[in-house]
């Protein structure tokens, strides 16, 4: 039995990393995100301010900003919970000559960059790509459809790449769901169907909800693809503070943001923690 001393010996390592160039850096921002900043003249030499965080929450442009931004993590976790679990199923309970073929299928695109796959998006999507000149040529669609600087987009590309990670999150939870459960349920009569929905699903939630919890985090911190499909008009939170800090130079501003993004993260960590001890708690 190894001793809590020990144990702490362990973390100590990765605790000291991510305290020395995660931690600390992030910190060192804070007092940044008080300044008054002019533009054309930079900061302000002694004024420390609470504008930053009070123009995010009043300025229409932001909140709009804000509203996509959630709006898109949620569509796409759900989109990915949606598509997820039925693979998940197929991989943890499905026949074992499935399985590596399906392993494979999702863990593939994690292989290519993420750029890479954002041009692949990219190719399918534009009004003279792959996915609308299908349809024209079929015959389903008189002009092509607007797939590319929008929701749709985003939600195709950022759903195709966070996919994996609730699939994997969905499998493990399957599986530490007792097979002895299940088949006494279908022992007492239950129908497959009511075996999956009064056994299976309320037994993986926890799981369900740690993978939504990963794939909304992960999306609404996304750059990359939400740059290269978003394009320049179609803006979410981490968008707009990679402008202030790289075109506007506004750091003040930036941290703001940034630091209101990290809030909403830990709002819905915190959050989901709290339903995932009531849900224990009920069960």
């Amino acid at each position: 039995m190894i001793a809590p001393r020990h144990g702490l010996l362990l973390v100590t390592p990765l605790a000291l990393t991510l305290i020395g160039f995660f931690l600390i850096p992030v910190l060192l921002l804070l007092p940044t995100s008080f300044r008054e900043y002019a533009p054309g003249q930079g900061f302000t030499p002694g004024v420390w301010t609470l504008e930053n965080y009070i123009r995010i929450v009043t300025d229409g442009f932001y909140l709009e900003v804000i509203a996509r931004t959630l709006l898109l993590g949620l569509l796409v976790t759900l989109a990915c919970l949606l598509l997820g679990y039925p693979l998940a199923y197929l991989i943890a309970r499905g026949p074992a000559r499935w399985r590596t073929a399906l392993i494979l299928a999702v863990t593939f695109p994690m292989l290519l960059n993420l750029v890479v796959r954002s041009f692949g998006w990219i190719a399918l999507l534009t009004s003279r790509g792959l996915v609308n000149n299908l349809l024209v040529q079929l015959g389903l669609i008189s002009a092509p459809l607007k797939l590319m600087y929008n929701l749709t987009g985003l939600m195709i590309g950022l759903t195709h790449i966070y996919l994996p990670f609730m699939v994997f999150m969905l499998v493990a939870a399957i599986r530490n769901v007792p097979r002895e459960v299940e088949a006494a349920a279908a022992t007492l009569g239950s129908s497959r169907l009511h075996v999956f929905t009064a056994v299976t699903l309320p037994l993986s939630a926890p799981g369900v909800l740690s993978g939504s919890i990963l794939v909304f985090v992960l999306t609404i911190s996304a750059l990359v693809t939400p740059r290269m499909l978003g394009g320049p008009t179609y803006k979410v939170m981490a968008t707009v503070i990679y402008d202030e800090y790289m075109q506007l130079l506004d750091w003040a501003s930036g941290s703001a943001l940034s630091f209101t993004l990290a809030a909403m993260a830990i709002g819905v960590i915190w959050a989901s923690s709290r339903l995932t001890k009531r849900w224990a708690g009920m069960t």
